[in-house]
């Protein structure tokens, strides 16, 4: 297995990041990892979506979880390994937001791809936590 996590606090209300978060049409418009997403259902679990990063392939994904308000997972499974990332919204001190991403990759080639993929994935997490925080009011 491998994972990694980045967390970010903002002052931004966590009613405002949700509302980014489960409008999933205009991630592009303050994610610049995505270019375009192709949503093929509502933000609930079950819910297959097809994301293209920039200069990429299209990546297809399911929501896995969604706990209204607070948490989603979002899952790509590529068979012999799955790439899950949890993206929570935590109460901080002093009244603030921490903002969560967490990436896991499991499975069988997981302890191979894992050390190449995974780098790949999360280097934009501090930029992407940063500017939803903007977008947010934060």
């Amino acid at each position: 297995m491998w994972e990694y996590e980045y967390s970010v606090e903002t002052t931004a209300e966590p009613e405002a990041l949700w509302r980014h978060w489960s409008d999933m049409a205009t991630w592009p418009q303050w994610n610049a990892g995505v270019e375009t997403i192709d949503v093929e259902g509502p933000f609930e679990v079950g819910t297959v979506f097809t994301m293209t990063p920039p200069g990429n392939e299209p990546i297809r994904m399911r929501l896995v979880e969604v706990e209204q308000g607070r948490s989603f997972t979002d899952e790509m499974d590529a068979g012999d390994f799955a790439v899950r990332t949890d993206h929570r919204l935590e109460p901080a001190a002093g009244g603030r937001t921490r903002i969560v991403y967490r990436t896991q990759i499991t499975g069988e080639q997981a302890d191979h791809v894992g050390p190449q993929l995974g780098p790949e994935i999360t280097a934009d997490f501090p930029d992407v936590l940063a500017a939803l925080a903007r977008r947010a009011g934060g």
